[in-house]
């Protein structure tokens, strides 16, 4: 049976990355839906099978200087509440807490490069143990808390909160998997240059990580994300 994938991006290049294959050999189609472009009022909260919120260099909190993120909230509500099947990923899975009731904040320091997560007794449990000890890239400088009735899956040194999950269905990840770091990472470090220069973080050596971790990532990240998809209920 033929499934439906709706991806809403924020910056063109960061996309499902490893995930978009792991979709279509699911037998989901895919169709981007790019935030601030595309009006979001046409994409219907609920009858997509999975949504997937993407990353960005914006935050859940400015909705005044980025008048779309209001839209995009009151369709995660909506979406949250029915517990239809959703992925958020760096900002996404902070919009999704935000929409659940949790708070989002500044962190006070940019969490920005490869290292592995530290698992809880839930993380374990389910399908991000597929990343234990596989450096997975990091790049945020907010942080949001665990919403009410969610479980507490991941952590860092840097930011305790990495993941949460609500049931089967709704999973918000604060890192990267996605990310296919054995294709160049160039994207990543253009688009983010201004960032990466004002935290002091030298893109050679994101660009050499990347290479080191690459094969492992995509690897680790294809079979959580494939084991995650097949235990969603519709």
């Amino acid at each position: 049976m033929a499934r439906s994938a709706a991806a809403i991006r924020h910056v063109h290049f960061e996309d499902l990355g490893v995930f978009d294959t792991v979709l279509q050999n699911a037998g989901y189609t895919v169709q981007y839906w790019d935030a601030g472009v595309q009006n979001l009022d046409h994409l219907d909260p609920l009858a997509s099978d999975l949504i997937v919120v993407l990353g960005g260099p914006i935050g859940v909190y400015e909705d005044g200087t980025y008048p779309f993120l209001v839209k995009e909230r009151a369709l995660l509500k909506t979406r949250l509440a029915a517990n239809r099947p959703t992925l958020g990923i760096c900002l996404g899975a902070q919009l999704m807490a935000d929409a659940l009731g949790a708070r989002v904040t500044p962190t006070g320091i940019k969490e920005i490069g490869f290292s592995s997560l530290g698992l809880t007794p839930a993380g374990n449990a389910g399908p991000l143990r597929h990343l234990l000890d596989v450096p997975v890239l990091h790049w945020h400088g907010d942080t949001f808390t665990i919403p009410h009735g969610a479980d507490h899956l991941a952590e860092t040194a840097v930011c305790h909160n990495q993941a949460f999950a609500v049931g089967p269905n709704i999973l918000g990840l604060q890192f990267h998997a996605e990310i296919d770091a054995s294709q160049p990472i160039e994207p990543w470090l253009i688009g983010h240059a201004v960032e990466l220069a004002g935290a002091g973080i030298d893109p050679r050596a994101l660009r050499e990580h990347a290479a080191r971790n690459g094969e492992a990532l995509r690897l680790a990240a294809s079979a959580m994300f494939f084991e995650w998809v097949e235990g969603l209920q519709y």
